[in-house]
Parts: structure tokens; C-alpha cells; sequence
């Protein structure tokens, strides 16, 4: 090994970690290691592979409006059917893409398809579209007098809240108080257990962008060309996008091999528990791995998908008052079980949808997958429906304590409960318990801009990917921070408000191609 190389330590296999791993590891300059928690690859965009039964823990669709991002993706999973040099059409309207397709098919299955995205919303026991679609089929389900208050609440929301103080007030004043009682609210306070009014709309204006009455409408007047980019289009309207035929872990498994041959280390089951400073230098990282502990020392970088709680709680001697926000971060935790239905025993076997969204208060579940439809390679069986119940919770909840049969139970009786099963349908179930999926948007993020000061004074500390950044981030916005810190370790220049702009503004920056 050349004494000369410079140390890299990157904590976690998730997408920002591993995209990072490849970059780095394309330049023999750089010594890579990377330390993951689990026995996984991919983090929360893993592939659960129960039975040859395979669950998406969150549903990952694979559009971006990075041209960086499509094309980093295609050099390990080329669009299936899709020829060297080909433009394709990705859309509904006849319109082909202005995204061309460079590389040929790949022979060994690992393929990305093309997918229709279809999502709803089930509310008082009837099956809405998702995003809201304002034409005659939807107006005939609100019925007159729900309609009338529909559209008098979104005028009057017009006048009310110029600057939205918290997220609440952000769907109110983007759609309207009615619109927000029956389609966003109790959706809403499932995910993060909380009243809309104490989280900040910053997660609104993240999630949501541009999104909104007048836009729902105008899209379905418009032609939706510019390929499975739609970069024409806002994020919650996309509807199409490219999916591995084995879920997203097929991705990230193929970058780690990858990785891998370049070089790069993984250690896998390695928790890490501090880290040894000099002034704003990091030197040394500690973890534990089979309960055996080790060390990585005289490191030149670290770049950290690790929650920012636990980053800041591993340092030595920092200010009281960063400890105490990092105390005070909160993350909402999540549970996917993965429940086998016969199809004759379910009314959802020839339903379309990616995702329902439950916004029915009487049940606890708050979404519902159909693995079936994301991929039908998920799904080794044809006569069964492959469906994925989703519950948040924090790890001091009830819910987050009940056994596996328990929850098998909470499921068939919420299933039956909503009319989506019948008695004895369900042949098989496994449950997937998943912390800190959701960093929040209340607490004390409000003091977020004095951690992100402090770990940005490490002149060696790169914070990328969702925990790292306690940002609510999308798959691909993960990857361009981690593609941002390369590029600045890699050129010496280092500019950290690159990074942390990613995701911030409307339209993202799509970074150094």
C-alpha cells in the first residue's frame, strides 16, 4: 500500500455513501474505507429479499431532473429494450425525450425498466388520484357542496399567510383549508406524529416545491414531453420513471461490487463511536465490529451519511450548546411489513398503484405498496399480491415494541377494516423495522444552522446524504451531495455551501457533469 495515498473514511453503503466510494475510487490517489452498520448494502434504498419475495423499504422511484444523476445510473443498469444511441419516448403525449441512452443493453438481467408511476389517495373508503386531478371523474366524487368548499377555501387561501410559519399553514395557503382537512392532514401526522402546526414549512417547501391548485391543473392540459427527466415538469407530478427489475438494493449491490474491485474496503456490522480531533481536524475514527473494537487513524477525510445526533455525540469536547441541538434532533422511525395475499381474497389484485396513501383516521396505517406493480420480478408467485403496510412511529412507541405477530395482526385487522382484504388471505407476512428514516422538521431543528457552522470549521468533514445532512433528501439529491464532496476533495477547492444547496432551491443544481 503507497504510504502516500490519502486516507478516506466513509461512514455508511447507503446511496451517498457508495456513490461517493465509486467516485474516489476511480482516482489512485485516494486509500477508500468504508464502514456500514448493517449486514446490508444500500441503506433505506435496500432490497429486503424475504423468500424470493423482495420488499423496496419506502418505494424508490429512479427519476431525476440531473442529467449527472441519469447517467451515473446507466453505466451500471442500462434502460431495458433500449439500443445504443436510442432516444426513447418515456411519456404519455408521443413526445420523445431529450435523453439519449449511451451504453449497450446489459445481458445479465441487470436492467433499469421503464414504470408508470400511479399513485392514490384512499379517504372515506374511496380511491382518489395522486397528485389531485381536478376533472370531471374527481369533481363527481366530492360531490357539489364538497367542491363548492373546495374551490371558496383555496380563493380565500390566496389572502391568508403570506409567509407560512409552519407546515400547516403551508398546505392551507397552497391549496386551501379543505383540500388540506381531507387530503393532506391526517396523512401528515401519521408520518411524523406530530400536529402539521408544529412542523416547519421548510418541509413543504422541500417535498412539495412548486406544487400546487393551478399547477395539478395545467398538467392536465399540458404536453408532457422531456423524457424520464421531466424536467418541465414538478417532482410530485412525475409519471414515469426507471426502476431495477430487482428493487434498489440491485443498484447499490452492483456499485459496491464495483467499488469493491476498484479497491475500496467495506466493513460491515461496524457501529462507530467517536472520533479522536485536533482543533477542527478529525484524526481518528472508533468502532466496533463483531464486538471487537477498532481503529482507523491519521485520516485526511471523512465523509459521514451517519445521523447528525449520533456524529456530534461521538466527538469529544464539543460546544454545550451544539450537543444540546444535536440532543434535541428528531427522527421519525418506520416499519414496512410485507404481507402475502392471495389475489382471489384481496380488492386490490387489479388495482395499478405504486402507492396508496391511507388518509383514513381510523387506521394506523399510513401507506401501502403493491410490490407487484413497482416490479413484477419482485414477486416470484403470480397468484398472490405482494404488499407493503407502512406504519411510523418512535422507538419508545408501542407500535415500534409489538412482536411480529402482533403486527401481523394489526395489519389483517386494518386490511378488513378497510375493505382490502377478505378473511384468511393472507399466506405469509414479514416485518422490517427500519430507525431514523425521517430526520424532522421540528425539535429543535430550528437551531440546525449552528451544527451545520460547526461541522462545516472541519477542514476534513464532509456531511452528504439524508441523515448527514438531517435533510429530508430524495435518492438522487443524496447522490449529488456526495458527488459535490468528491469533486472537492478530488480538486483541492473546497466550497461546503455547494453541498448544502443541493435540495434547497426549486430547480436543484445538477452539479459538474
Amino acid at each position: 500500500m503507497n504510504s502516500k495515498r490519502k486516507k478516506i473514511v466513509i461512514i455508511g453503503a447507503g446511496p451517498a455513501g457508495l456513490t461517493a466510494a465509486f467516485e474516489l475510487s476511480k482516482d489512485d490517489r485516494f486509500e477508500i474505507i468504508v464502514l456500514e452498520k448493517s449486514n446490508e448494502i444500500g441503506g433505506l434504498s435496500r432490497t429486503v429479499n424475504y423468500k424470493g419475495f423482495r420488499m423496496d423499504i419506502g418505494g424508490h422511484r429512479f427519476f431525476s431532473k440531473s442529467d449527472v444523476v441519469l447517467r451515473w445510473w446507466e453505466q451500471f443498469m442500462p434502460a431495458e429494450d433500449v439500443a445504443l444511441g436510442q432516444e426513447i419516448d418515456l411519456t404519455y403525449q408521443g413526445k420523445t425525450t431529450n435523453f439519449t441512452f449511451s451504453q449497450q443493453n446489459s445481458t445479465d438481467g441487470n436492467n433499469m425498466m421503464i414504470r408508470t408511476r400511479r399513485s392514490r389517495i384512499l379517504f372515506l373508503r374511496t380511491f382518489f388520484d395522486y397528485p389531485l386531478k381536478f376533472d370531471f371523474t374527481s369533481f363527481k366524487k366530492f360531490g357539489v357542496i364538497r367542491l363548492t368548499r373546495i374551490l371558496m377555501s383555496y380563493l380565500f387561501s390566496k389572502f391568508s399567510f403570506n409567509k407560512p410559519k409552519n407546515l400547516e399553514e403551508f398546505f392551507i395557503k397552497r391549496f386551501g383549508s379543505e383540500l388540506y382537512t381531507l387530503f393532506f392532514k391526517s396523512y401528515t401526522e401519521k408520518v411524523w406524529g406530530v400536529p402539521c402546526k408544529e412542523i416547519s414549512a421548510e418541509w413543504g417547501e422541500q417535498r412539495i416545491k412548486k406544487l400546487s391548485v393551478r399547477k395539478a391543473i395545467i398538467h392536465l392540459f399540458k404536453n408532457k414531453g422531456g423524457g424520464i427527466a421531466q424536467k418541465n415538469i414538478e417532482t410530485s407530478l412525475i409519471e414515469q420513471f426507471l426502476y431495477p427489475k430487482l428493487g434498489p438494493g440491485q443498484m447499490w449491490e452492483l456499485v459496491a461490487e464495483e467499488s469493491k474491485s476498484n479497491g475500496v474496503k467495506i466493513i460491515f456490522n461496524s457501529c462507530v463511536e467517536g472520533f479522536s480531533r485536533n482543533e477542527y481536524h478529525l484524526n481518528e475514527v472508533c468502532y466496533t465490529s463483531q464486538g471487537i473494537e477498532n481503529k482507523i487513524d491519521q485520516i485526511d477525510y471523512l465523509l459521514s451519511t451517519m445521523p447528525v445526533q449520533e456524529l456530534i455525540k461521538g466527538m469529544n469536547d464539543v460546544p454545550k450548546n451544539i450537543q444540546t441541538i444535536a440532543d434535541g434532533l428528531i427522527y421519525r422511525d418506520f416499519i414496512t411489513v410485507g404481507v402475502l395475499v392471495r389475489k382471489d381474497k384481496t380488492s386490490l389484485a387489479n388495482k395499478k398503484d405504486n402507492w396508496i396513501y391511507i388518509q383514513e383516521s381510523d387506521v394506523q396505517l399510513a401507506r401501502l405498496q403493491i410490490f407487484n406493480n413497482w416490479s413484477p420480478y419482485l414477486v416470484p408467485d403470480d397468484d398472490f399480491l405482494w404488499l407493503g403496510l407502512e406504519y411510523f412511529c418512535y422507538q419508545n412507541d408501542t407500535l415500534w415494541k409489538l412482536s411480529d405477530e402482533e403486527m401481523l395482526s394489526l395489519c389483517e385487522t386494518e386490511l378488513l377494516k378497510l375493505n382490502l382484504i377478505e378473511l384468511d388471505g393472507i399466506k405469509d407476512f414479514h416485518v422490517v423495522r427500519q430507525e431514523k428514516s425521517y430526520p424532522a422538521y421540528f425539535g429543535l431543528y430550528k437551531d440546525f444552522e449552528e451544527i451545520r457552522s460547526f461541522t462545516d470549521n472541519f477542514s476534513n468533514l464532509f456531511l452528504i446524504g439524508r441523515n448527514g445532512m438531517h435533510r429530508y433528501n430524495n435518492q438522487d439529491h443524496s447522490m449529488l451531495t456526495a458527488i459535490e464532496a468528491c469533486m472537492q476533495i478530488k480538486e483541492g477547492v473546497f466550497d461546503k455551501d455547494k453541498i448544502w444547496n443541493i435540495n434547497t432551491e426549486q430547480e436543484y443544481h445538477e452539479g459538474k457533469n
